[in-house]
């Protein structure tokens, strides 16, 4: 029934577009009644994405379940598993992005999708750098490097209507992240010692004299 839907759905946005195709067209089509409909997808939006929902939670429980000592490895490897998704249906993959970039509401739709995701690799580096020295800015600043470098090689794969390995280009991108990032320990905060400037004046001086000498101090150091 859900894959009725989808099938349907997506003649429908084909042949007359996405804003001219409403729920009742797709249930007609796929000869279902809208409580069906709603069953499955909350939104004519979220038709559009019907796996992303599996996906992200394939992926959260891969990070769960990971105990590798190289953890920016384990992020890149768990954004493959998007990737995987994609590749499962090269064809419907590219009407997808074809329509996401007609449709202004879907391409937001779509960044909300992506944004979940990071915050999913995120939120496992946060828990992995918890004793590092900015822990928490470090792993989100890897979480959306794996995201970007993904993306990026994704999206040219679609362009190009899915020719070839999709996974290639995702390799070299993601091998970016992993030579910046991954392996390098970060050495724990160091508290630095005070920076102590003692000024002798004798008793009785101007307070210019004072302040003079202070800032002649500062400016030797």
């Amino acid at each position: 029934m859900r894959d009725a839907l989808v099938a349907a759905a997506f003649q429908l946005f084909l042949e007359r577009g996405y804003e001219q195709t409403t729920v009742d067209d797709i249930v007609a089509l796929a000869g279902v009644g809208r409580r069906s409909f709603f069953r499955y997808f909350p939104s004519k939006e979220d038709v559009v994405f019907p796996d992303h929902e599996r996906c992200l939670a394939d992926m959260t429980a891969f990070l769960a379940d990971g105990s590798d000592d190289e953890p920016v490895g384990r992020v890149c490897d768990a954004a493959r598993l998007v990737l995987r998704m994609y590749a499962e249906n090269p064809t419907f993959s590219v009407q997808r992005y074809r329509l996401t970039k007609q449709v202004p509401g879907l391409r937001a739709y779509e960044l909300s999708v992506v944004w979940r995701y990071e915050r999913a690799l995120a939120a496992y580096l946060r828990r992995r750098f918890a004793a590092r020295r900015d822990g928490t800015l470090q792993a989100d600043v890897i979480a959306a490097a794996v995201v970007a470098a993904h993306n990026n090689a994704l999206r040219s794969w679609l362009r190009s209507d899915g020719e070839g390995e999709a996974s290639a280009g995702v390799d070299r991108a993601l091998a970016y992240v992993q030579s910046a990032f991954g392996g390098v320990p970060v050495p724990p905060a160091v508290e630095e010692p005070e920076d102590v400037v003692v000024v002798v004046s004798r008793r009785g001086a101007p307070l210019w004299r004072v302040v003079q000498e202070i800032e002649t101090t500062l400016g030797r150091g």
